[in-house]
């Protein structure tokens, strides 16, 4: 018997004190534990809840202990008169426990399952006895929300949580997804509306293809439900069938479409490795494969953290257990101590180089103590492990997994979070005194972090560091990569037992049941590697430089008073050694939310306010070309390579509708009066056709005309409510890069490759003025007599129409000028360009 004190716990998180790894929670019930001291007797109400190796009285007042007993130390009596039922426990049963049930005519029927339950101990008997449980029990349909509701189909299934998998019936219909546990907890049933999904992930559970994992938000690091299914096609059923409600779930979260928006700076390495590790069934509901992060740094030791010098860095192309040349050689060489074979070289086929495994559910809860007790007494049968093996002190940690014999561990998530909770005893555990005296309360941190908080801030800093960005591939080769098995994973020394790979142990080709679930939980115990996502070296990071940039603001003004001293910068990525897309192609300010669409095919919302990006939403798997937000303001429409046209709902979060109107990339889009104008390269604006490619379009103010600009220097004028062609003149012997109408509507200016910026007069198709300029002009904004461009060397030309001259040259960009917006009062410009850099700029007085 374990009495487990609680302080300060919710009632749902101590819950998980009730079980061993392979015990299963049948059935609970409203009792009362009647306790006898003095000869004065008191009735503690809780819950008395039915194990499979155990029964638990869990009481309602958090300040009483959770009672455990495991059933084979138990003999039960019922007293028929009075509805008490006595547990009889140690060997000579002279101990003796008493309980009431809250509803007496239940009383039998608990006895009878006791005693059940009682006579099956054995591993496969109380597996055969919850399928039995499961197939003599269905879904409730009267859980249903709507007597509408469609049933699809309906499976008995596990919700897996951390160390605990909890078996019940998964219905699906047309509008839900539902689960209904067997034992009623934590809730009777569980609903996932399914148009709120959005992502949903098949997963390896014990290395089978068991697992289904539900997101209902973009970033969440912990999903909405985990299933394990009991066989692969129910699975596979409910995984298509969800998916048929997601408009690009198949398209968005491929390895090699994240590794390209990592490579070119869109992701950061945080980021990215998150999405990696749940590419590669890595979940917090399963601690056998909790997300895994590298150790980044070996320096804390040092007063100050000097990111410049690469010593403060740890070799990422090696894994742990072979970062230190000694150890390595008496593994390779010298005996196991927990076995009598020689290590690796005298080891027969198979051979593994390390016992142990870097990401393991024991080493998840070392780090994790502080903040989920209940999962470590779980797993250490209700005790903390001894106060020197508690993670007690980073740098010591550190120096283990260097010299340990067999320690190789890796970090979790939470080293590079925002919550640093679990380095701090905030619970006032008793964790234990260590051999020294001292008690284990706060985790020791290095001297150069003054606190937790420091100490996270600047490990997530080390993370997106110029040297872990430039030789974090190597990591993720050993990890994810092609170094992770075979002749690649020999030559790197990181080499582990079979058991945790992917198709090492087939457990269902085991024939004896106990062997197999023996087996089965070994694997669970041990850790397992991630799927392997790269068989090819994975290429390095286009490696960037951050920077800071601060402008001051000031109030309106018009074009003429532009000033370099007026903006605002987001961000800057200036990249070294390569040319890297613009950071965007168009954007819209909308109050305080900047809408930027990018050549990764991704959509970010970034509030001005806050100064950080919201949200952010892939539509397909090539660039966006345009975007535009609708009056309503509640709708962003994009244009993409991929020949389509898409519509982003702002309150729901998700794409609402797919345009499929042209047979090639959609160049750009213009709105106005509920009509969507687009140009393609397929030759089409809208319904009619040219003989180039069209390349940029634009709509007059009062939206009756609209004009396009070709790549082969042709600027045709249309008249939008016949759609025929008013004006066509080949006024650039070039490609039109940017055109639009004056506010007047009664002149076209147009900017092409050939340097040349061009007024054409509506009515006549006459060009009434050219300007050559020094450099090629991208893009522009203009109020009718001075126009502010955008050229290739990343200053701003402010031009005086009236006079053809150059007023002003403002230094801008590091790379040619890609875009550019003005707000509707002319007070705002926002421009962006090669140099990945977006700057607001605000209009002098």
């Amino acid at each position: 018997m374990a009495f487990l004190k609680t302080r300060e716990r919710s009632k749902e998180r101590f819950s998980l004190l009730l079980l061993d790894l392979e015990e299963y929670y049948f059935e609970q019930h409203t009792a009362y534990h009647v306790a006898t001291s003095s000869k004065k007797e008191r009735k503690v109400r809780g819950s008395f809840k039915v194990c499979s190796r155990s029964v638990i009285f869990d009481p309602d007042d958090l300040t009483e202990p959770i009672i455990k007993v495991c059933l084979n130390n138990i003999f039960v009596y019922f007293n028929f008169a009075f509805r008490f039922f006595f547990l009889f426990f140690n060997q000579t049963g002279n101990e003796k426990m008493t309980f009431q049930l809250d509803i007496w005519s239940k009383t039998e029927d608990v006895v009878q399952t006791l005693l059940q339950v009682r006579s099956f101990s054995e591993t496969i008997v109380i597996a055969a006895n919850l399928q039995s449980r499961l197939a003599r029990s269905s879904f409730d349909k009267n859980c249903f929300q709507s007597v509408a509701e469609k049933p699809h189909m309906e499976c008995a299934v596990e919700m897996v949580l951390p160390l605990v998998s909890n078996p019940g019936h998964v219905c699906i219909t047309d509008e839900s997804l539902y689960f209904q546990p067997l034992n009623g907890y934590p809730e009777q049933v569980i609903q996932i509306k399914l148009h709120r999904v959005r992502r949903i992930y098949k997963r390896r559970h014990g290395l089978r293809p068991l697992g289904l994992e539900v997101f209902c938000t973009e970033n969440d690091f912990c999903s909405d439900i985990y299933l394990k299914f009991y066989n692969t096609a129910d699975r596979d059923e409910v995984y298509y069938y969800i998916a048929t409600f997601l408009e690009n779930h198949m398209t968005e979260h491929t390895a090699e479409s994240y590794m390209l928006q990592w490579q070119r700076g869109h992701l950061s390495n945080y980021q990215y490795l998150l999405h990696l590790n749940n590419l590669a069934d890595r979940s917090c509901n399963d601690l056998s494969q909790y997300p895994v992060f590298p150790w980044v740094l070996e320096d804390y030791s040092s007063a100050q953290l000097d990111m410049t010098n690469a010593a403060t860095f740890r070799d990422l192309s090696k894994p742990v257990g072979a970062l230190n040349k000694e150890r390595l050689e008496r593994l390779l060489v010298r005996p196991c101590f927990s076995c009598s074979q020689a290590r690796y070289r005298g080891m027969p086929e198979p051979a593994f180089m390390y016992g142990s495994h870097y990401s393991s559910p024991g080493y998840v809860l070392f780090y994790l103590v502080r903040v989920a007790p209940e999962h470590m007494l779980c797993l250490q049968n209700g005790r903390y492990d001894h106060a020197d093996r508690m993670f007690n002190n980073i740098g010591e940690t550190w120096k283990n997994c260097l010299e340990g014999a067999t320690d190789f561990k890796e970090l979790i998530p939470d080293f590079y979070g925002d919550d640093p909770s679990f380095l701090e005893n905030k619970l006032n555990l008793d964790l234990g005194r260590k051999q020294n005296g001292s008690l284990v309360g706060d985790v020791v941190l290095p001297p150069w972090a003054s606190d937790a908080s420091d100490f996270l801030q600047k490990h997530k800093t080390a993370l997106e560091s110029q040297y872990v960005s430039e030789h974090l591939h190597e990591w993720i080769d050993l990890v994810f990569g092609f170094k992770q098995r075979g002749s690649e994973a020999i030559a790197a020394h990181n080499v582990f037992h079979p058991l945790t790979y992917e198709g090492g142990i087939d457990c269902d080709s085991i024939e004896d049941p106990d062997q197999r679930i023996a087996m089965l939980t070994q694997i669970l115990e041990f850790g397992q590697t991630p799927k392997q996502l790269f068989t090819t070296p994975h290429p390095q990071r286009i490696t960037p430089r951050f920077h800071n940039m601060t402008r001051s603001s000031s109030v309106n003004s018009p074009l003429s008073e532009l000033s370099s001293e007026d903006a605002h910068s987001v961000i800057i990525i200036a990249t070294e050694g390569t040319t890297v897309p613009s950071l965007w192609c168009c954007c819209i300010l909308y109050y305080s939310t900047l809408w930027l669409f990018i050549p990764d095919s991704t959509l970010k919302m970034y509030s001005k306010e806050l100064k950080d990006f919201q949200r952010s939403m892939s539509f397909s798997n090539m660039a966006l070309s345009s975007c535009l937000m609708l009056a309503d303001g509640k709708t962003v429409v994009c244009s993409s390579w991929d020949n389509n046209v898409y519509f982003y709902s702002i309150p729901y979060g998700r794409r609402q509708d797919t345009l499929m109107g042209h047979d090639d990339a959609v160049s750009e889009m213009c709105w106005f009066d509920d009509q969507l104008y687009t140009a393609s390269w397929d030759s089409t604006v809208k319904v009619k056709w040219h003989l180039q490619l069209v390349n940029t379009i634009g709509l007059n103010p009062a939206g009756t005309l609209l004009v396009s600009g070709c790549k082969d220097g042709a600027i045709t004028i249309w008249d939008t409510s016949s759609y025929t062609i008013l004006q066509q003149i080949h006024c650039h012997t070039g490609t039109i890069h940017h055109m639009a109408f004056s506010p007047d509507s009664r002149h076209v200016l147009s900017v092409g490759a050939d340097c040349c910026m061009k007024v054409t007069d509506v009515q006549t198709g006459m060009v009434i003025s050219s300007v050559k300029a020094e450099e090629e002009q991208r893009c522009f904004c203009w109020d009718g007599n001075s126009v502010l461009c955008g050229g290739q060397s990343g200053d701003l030309l402010l031009w005086d129409l009236l006079s053809n001259t150059v007023t002003k040259r403002i230094p801008a960009h590091s790379g040619a000028v890609t875009a550019m917006w003005m707000s509707a009062l002319c007070s705002t410009v926002i421009t962006g360009g090669e140099d990945r850099q977006t700057i607001y700029w605000k209009l002098q007085s």
